[in-house]
């Protein structure tokens, strides 16, 4: 049994908060959750992060498929459609100029989940203890450190780390990644904005998620909490899906 959870704060420093999060099911029971990390513009950020998860959640509860396959196809149109309408209404309206998004995303299937982003927000899984990143990060400094040329370590504090290469309403043409993950019972998956693994690391992060006095819901907001306390320095999001084992078993 799928069960939900999700929290998002302004953070610290910024004033408004421009990621958003939602949690959609389809006619046939199947989950996709939704993180969005807004960027540009006087409001254009909170435009397109609302605009990417409301219209993307929207379609997909309107669906009825149950393949991860199928899944990956309606998605790959539903985002480069999408991509198109943020870029058109940036065009039509000056004060959401240069209006953008990253996305992550993950839909539950019976033994397995399919993960999607563009961008610099995370997805993750927590399985027996052992706690992955399942994203690359769509990002200069990410570029700069696959290719050698500077550390993990550097990445952290380099003076371009907000250059996100992939985005919804950035450029015409995008490129996804997918990637499908085995789902057992009990396995937690994290979406998250990169306010969350700005401030936590990834053993602060899997500590919250270990700790098994906590609720779902309890664990977002530790981690809210946690990343608030340790800097806050950007808005901060945060969607936990867990494969909950059925009692009796």
């Amino acid at each position: 049994m799928i069960e939900t959870a999700y929290a998002s704060s302004i953070g610290r420093i910024r004033k408004s908060n421009q990621d958003f999060v939602r949690v959609f099911k389809n006619k046939s029971d199947i989950t996709l959750a939704i993180v969005c990390d807004g960027m540009g513009g006087h409001q254009g950020g909170d435009v397109a992060s609302t605009m990417a998860v409301s219209h993307l959640g929207h379609n997909f509860s309107t669906t009825d498929f149950t393949d991860e396959k199928i899944a990956q196809k309606w998605l790959a149109v539903q985002l480069s459609t999408e991509n198109e309408v943020i870029l058109k209404t940036a065009d039509r309206f000056q004060d959401l100029n240069g209006m953008g998004t990253t996305i992550v995303l993950a839909f539950t299937f019976e033994n397995e989940a399919l993960v999607a982003h563009l961008g610099d927000s995370r997805a993750y899984s927590y399985t027996e203890g052992k706690f992955v990143q399942l994203t690359e990060d769509h990002s200069l400094v990410n570029e700069l450190v696959r290719m050698g040329q500077i550390t993990k370590e550097q990445a952290k504090h380099h003076p371009q780390k907000n250059i996100i290469t992939q985005a919804l309403g950035v450029s015409s043409t995008i490129d996804p990644e997918y990637k499908v993950v085995a789902l057992h019972p009990n396995d937690i998956i994290l979406l998250c904005t990169d306010g969350l693994t700005n401030s936590l690391s990834d053993p602060q992060i899997q500590q919250i998620l270990a700790t098994k006095d906590l609720s779902l819901k309890d664990k977002c907001n530790k981690l809210i909490n946690e990343a608030n306390r340790l800097g806050g320095g950007d808005n901060i999001t945060v969607c936990l899906i867990w494969n909950k084992e059925d009692e009796g078993k």
